[in-house]
């Protein structure tokens, strides 16, 4: 048994029940710290964020002579504490302003560099990932204890120095027809002219749409194969979508895997027999970290397809339309149903939904005002079950500013006419490309 174990176990039996943050801070987050493998040097207490405030402890490995005590420098990771007497367990109002907190930390502008963050009290600790401008949770918040907090520090340094690339994002929502499509392909378009580096992935065997609008061949049996045998790579069923670009001989590219023709007529019953929910996300494990995007087309439907798809997500990008109330029903029923049965699941805190977006026509002020009394009958409902739909709604709403903006990308004959061509908008038309060029900043790019 290891010296950091008997201390991080005493320093458990030894804090009193209400201790404060200071004591916590004392006597808990050096041990924890250094049982993450930070040594003195690589840690600095009351880091400032550079928005006039300051994190509990920041910490960076030494880099040649790049020592984090003195230079300061590009953080890795944040720890926000709280004391015994602040409720850290998930759900709690305390637990959501501690999580907040540590995401207004993360993106703040001395924080950039930092790739995860953790908030503990000695009696709960979670680990929260950063990707661009997204922060999600990289593992469930445990209720800690003397019995199990060598093996929470242990998993939580293993995600630490064995960071995945890419941030997998499936974009769903239960109701067809709100732009799942249009959305996947323009945003691998635009993220791969932002010079990210991405794969595509057609997870709806069924419409094929996305395969089909970039003029691209079916996967015969190679997604399926890859799917069903343990040893077979999915990414034997890769292809490339490459569009010249007018001047040089450069090309945009970025990866597909298309729609396999083998899973055209399978069904729910057929596929859980042969498969795991998981499958997907395991065999995924060596593109997150070749791709910085993984961007995920599902089906519209909670089928196992879908399930698949947002089994091996981290994040669920959810198209609704303000003149469709089921896409917005469908939209609740997707963060507080089925999200929660895959996060059960998974067990490691994602994937996390991201506020809806309106994908579709233009709004009028009248219409606007329509969709936002909808919105506001779906949030008080799903509050009545206990669940807070407010943020995934309107994120920008706090009790001293009532704001209820929800991003919109309209829909018009330039974006819904680009599959004809073969290209994504973005590549064809300039309010197409500004349009998700904001998209993909307001979500993803910090």
């Amino acid at each position: 048994m290891s010296t950091t174990t008997i201390s991080l176990r005493d320093i458990l039996r030894s804090l009193p029940e209400g201790a404060a943050e200071a004591v916590v801070e004392l006597h808990f987050a050096t041990q924890l710290l250094k049982a993450l493998g930070f040594g003195p040097q690589e840690v600095h207490p009351q880091f400032p964020d550079g928005n006039n405030k300051f994190v509990d402890r920041a910490a960076r490995k030494t880099i040649g002579d790049d020592v984090f005590l003195h230079t300061k420098s590009n953080p890795y990771l944040l720890l926000e504490l709280k004391g015994r007497d602040i409720n850290l367990a998930e759900g709690t109002k305390q637990y959501q302003s501690t999580v907040r907190q540590l995401k207004q930390y993360l993106l703040a502008p001395n924080c950039q560099t930092a790739q995860w963050g953790i908030i503990s009290n000695s009696c709960h600790i979670q680990l929260f990932r950063k990707h661009g401008k997204v922060v999600f949770p990289a593992t469930q918040c445990f209720a800690l204890n003397e019995d199990n907090i060598d093996r929470v520090v242990k998993e939580i340094r293993r995600k630490l120095e064995q960071p995945p690339k890419a941030l997998t994002v499936s974009v769903y929502n239960n109701k067809g027809g709100v732009g799942k499509t249009t959305t996947t392909v323009n945003l691998a378009a635009i993220l791969t002219f932002l010079g990210k580096k991405v794969l595509a992935i057609d997870f709806d065997p069924n419409q094929q749409d996305f395969t089909s609008s970039l003029g691209l061949p079916l996967s015969e049996g190679h997604v399926f194969n890859a799917l069903n045998d343990r040893d077979a790579d999915l990414l034997s069923a890769l292809d490339t979508y490459a569009f010249p670009l007018k001047k040089g001989d450069r090309e945009l590219k970025f990866d597909v895997i298309p729609a396999d023709q083998e899973l055209v007529d399978a069904s729910d019953d057929s596929l859980r027999k042969l498969l795991k929910r998981n499958m997907l996300h395991r065999k995924l494990a060596a593109a997150r970290q070749n791709y910085d995007y993984i961007l995920i087309d599902s089906p519209p439907n909670w089928r196992f397809f879908s399930q698949l798809a947002v089994y091996a997500a981290d994040v669920v990008l959810i198209p609704t339309k303000h003149n469709n109330l089921f896409s917005l029903e469908n939209a609740a029923m997707a963060i507080t149903k089925f999200i929660p049965e895959i996060q059960a699941e998974k067990a490691d805190g994602s994937p996390m939904p991201l506020p809806v977006f309106f994908n579709g026509e233009k709004i009028t002020p009248s219409q606007r005002e329509i969709a936002q009394q909808e919105i506001t009958n779906i949030i008080r409902a799903a509050k009545k079950d206990g669940f807070d739909l407010l943020p995934y709604f309107y994120p920008r709403y706090t009790s001293s500013r009532r704001d209820l903006h929800i991003p919109h990308v309209p829909s018009y004959a330039n974006i819904a006419g680009a599959a004809f061509s073969r290209t994504p908008a973005v590549y064809r038309d300039r309010y197409a490309h500004e349009y998700y060029k904001n998209l993909a900043k307001e979500y993803f790019l910090q």
